[in-house]
């Protein structure tokens, strides 16, 4: 199977993004298809096998659609670049043919009460006809385009209700005295297309702009990045583009700039601002052999560095790819409009004749005029496109909002999901705990003393990366021990590990690991139970079969866990500990941050048990680990939040990468989720109310108690709020959303 995103043009309502979404699902090999309606493309999964993109390309055209295929070179920071920059052009195109239309508008209302004269009739026919050939022809061309495909959207609507107010105009224009002779009242509806037409137009343009600010997080990510970069080439430093700069060149980066890419430094020390890539507001000290992400700030010291990544290979460019490829997912709700979307037009239609036959038969006086008005309020009122925007809105300005808290999600589903959540099981070490430990006490047994046993233990543990090895490794090191070399290294998930130092089998690792090599504990039992009670994990160290002795290694919990954990259960979460560390170790830092329930001494496969234990009791269960050793258990969760760094944020385990080490990020999380639903459940409401009250006013309800006939000018002016309203309540989460500790902290 292969996922492939290419643009689609021409869509304006939720009725063009169901057709196409509905024409592309239908397609021969697609697995799952996605469409868009504001960043106007389509993300398919299909097989290779029975398809080609060039194929899937065809069935949105045949849909009546415009596609192109992706450009395989084009980096997600550019694309962003060109959809900006397209949303900027429909802004500007869709305002000023704006303000032309409803000045021609206005200028046909004031020459309305001379409209019975002839010479005035024929030049407002002129006007309005340049008006539908103009500035409103898109309306009309893409109705066409939709009736030769056989289906309608918003612009069917609009075309149908002003084309019969300006077909029924020019015919009183043309043939006046073929109404008169008949009875029928000949008034023109010149300023009525005019004005619908430049109301939809400002509409669109104030609609296109809102929708700009949606985007504003991705913006300000790719503003971070510089233009250009110093290089050192040749013995001189040149200023070169951007995308000149390559792997392994020697970049200098002075006070106040932008790190151009990624790198490791060379030389120099300086405080580097990192917030608007992880969300941390504090400069972190920068040094020689330390990682640089492209687009922080250097605030203090000049240094040199090695570029290490260069465009799309960069951790922003990789964060951009992140947030627009989670924009272009589609949130569960988003199916309750696809349905209503996909039987609207035709619907909406046939109340516009009924309502044309209800009036035309229940009025007395000028009932011809005033059944056409009724119906085309109804035609036009009824514009879909709010329920088009209401769900991808808000999940484009909420993921942009965690972004900026370094909260990266990945997409609507994601969004939704956290909502329903009833427990977070949380990891210990490099979660609640500060992942960094470190040995602090050494307890030789019998035969051996603390060098030795140091260095035993180190020698082994300098070919594991986990936590707890490098600990000792660097405890070796800070002790001057020496270390030897290994071999025949073996990881045991759950246990230690084993391996062959100068001849000897040595063991490193919990209880259950002396076991299953006969290696009786009891000498230090004392001590380890100790350890334990002051939060400390007993690491036990055997020599060929014989007990070596015991490190107690800490891992403190971080500043900020107790504090996270606190939101999360008063955010009504039950708040659960799954360890492989010892059973008292891990109930001692349990109670330090808050966790009654703490289940440890799990191997993997265990955590994987316990999460489908409590799925099968009906929990919603987020996981929350490293991204590494717990990958298994966040793809297992209904919820996988995968605690990343600055420099590492491909964690595709799970479904939402915390982008630096602060479990009040998760609470943070889980509040965004919270508000956006709320937010997509608002406007979807609004939307069907909107549709729900005002097609019946504009067919005329009111009419009959109040004597109110709902003008088409008004229903314009209404629809091209309802979109605007819908794009503005989404805004509000950029605004917002998360709790009182977040939001008092700079992002």
């Amino acid at each position: 199977m292969s996922t492939t995103t290419f643009p689609v043009a021409g869509m304006h309502c939720a009725a063009c993004s169901a057709r196409v979404q509905r024409a592309l699902e239908q397609a021969e090999g697609v697995k799952q298809a996605a469409v868009n309606l504001m960043l106007q493309n389509a993300t398919v999964t299909f097989d290779e096998a029975r398809t080609s993109i060039a194929s899937l390309i065809e069935v949105v055209r045949d849909s009546g659609y415009e596609a192109s295929e992706p450009e395989p070179e084009v980096s997600a920071v550019e694309e962003q670049e060109r959809l900006d920059q397209a949303q900027d052009d429909d802004y500007r195109r869709s305002l000023q043919r704006a303000i032309v239309t409803i000045a021609l508008g206005a200028l046909a209302m004031a020459a309305m009460p001379v409209s019975h004269l002839a010479p005035v009739r024929w030049a407002l026919l002129l006007i309005s006809l340049g008006v539908m050939v103009g500035p409103g022809r898109s309306f009309y061309t893409r109705a066409w385009a939709a009736a030769r495909h056989r289906t309608s959207n918003m612009n069917t609507l609009v075309a149908l209700g002003t084309s019969a107010a300006f077909l029924m105009s020019a015919a009183v224009t043309v043939a006046p005295g073929y109404f008169a002779s008949r009875g029928i009242d000949a008034e023109v509806y010149y300023e009525a297309v005019i004005l619908i037409l430049g109301l939809l137009l400002l509409g669109h343009a104030l609609e296109a702009r809102a929708k700009r600010r949606t985007a504003g997080a991705l913006r300000a990510l790719i503003d971070l990045v510089p233009k250009v970069a110093l290089v050192r080439r040749g013995g001189s430093d040149l200023s070169v583009p951007l995308a000149e700069v390559v792997v392994g060149d020697l970049v200098l980066v002075r006070p106040g700039q932008a790190v151009p890419v990624d790198g490791m430094v060379v030389s120099g020390k300086s405080a580097v601002d990192e917030s608007m890539v992880t969300g941390e507001p504090i400069p972190v000290e920068r040094g020689p052999s330390d990682r640089v992400i492209g687009g922080t700030i250097n605030r203090t010291g000049a240094f040199e560095m090695r570029a290490t990544a260069v465009g799309s290979g960069t951790v922003l460019a990789r964060i951009v790819k992140l947030m627009r490829d989670a924009q272009a997912t589609r949130a569960p709700i988003q199916r309750l409009a696809d349905r209503v979307s996909s039987i609207f037009v035709p619907v909406v239609v046939v109340i516009a004749v009924v309502t044309f036959a209800i009036w035309f038969v229940s009025v007395e006086q000028n009932a011809f005029a005033r059944s056409l008005t009724a119906a085309i309020s109804v035609l036009i009122i009824a514009c879909p496109c709010a329920m088009g925007l209401a769900v991808p809105t808000a999940v484009m300005v909420a993921t942009g909002r965690g972004a900026e808290r370094g909260i990266l999600i990945k997409g609507g589903e994601a969004l939704e999901r956290a909502r329903t959540l009833t427990a977070v099981l949380l990891d210990k070490t490099g979660t609640i705990t500060a992942g960094r430990p470190t040995v602090t006490a050494v307890h030789p047994a019998a035969g051996f003393d603390e060098r030795r046993l140091l260095g035993l233990a180190a020698s082994l543990e300098r070919s594991s990366e986990h936590p707890l090895a490098e600990s000792i490794v660097r405890a070796a090191s800070e002790r001057g021990v020496p270390v030897d070399p290994a071999e025949s290294f073996r990881a045991i998930a759950g246990r230690g590990a084993s391996g062959v130092v100068g001849g000897a089998l040595v063991a490193v690792g919990n209880g259950a690991l002396m076991d299953d090599y006969g290696v009786a504990t009891d000498p230090l039992a004392e001590a380890a139970a100790a350890a334990a009670g002051r939060g400390e994990t007993a690491v036990f160290v055997a020599s060929n079969g014989k007990l070596a002795g015991m490190l107690g290694i800490t891992d403190p919990p971080r500043p900020s866990s107790a504090g996270a954990v606190a939101r999360l259960r008063a955010l009504g979460l039950d708040v659960v500990m799954l360890t492989g560390d010892q059973p008292a170790t891990a109930r001692t830092v349990g109670r330090a941050v808050g966790i009654d329930t703490v289940v440890a001494g799990l191997l993997p496969e265990q955590k994987l048990a316990e999460i489908e234990r409590r799925q099968a009791a009906g929990e919603v269960v987020a996981m929350v680990g490293d991204g590494i050793n717990d990958a298994p258990a966040l793809a297992k969760a209904d919820l996988g939040l995968a605690m990343g760094t600055g420099t590492d944020v491909a964690v595709e385990a799970g479904d939402v990468t915390l982008m630096h080490a602060d479990l009040g990020l998760v609470a943070d999380a889980i509040e965004l989720s919270r508000a956006t639903v709320r937010v997509m459940r608002q406007n979807l409401f609004w939307a069907f109310v909107y549709n729900v009250i005002g097609i019946p006013v504009a067919a005329g309800v009111l009419y009959p108690a109040l004597g109110i006939q709902l003008s088409p000018i008004i229903a314009s002016a209404a629809m091209a709020a309802s979109s605007v309203s819908v794009v503005s309540n989404s805004l509000r989460l950029s605004r917002g959303a998360l709790g009182p500790r977040a939001r008092g902290r700079a992002g």
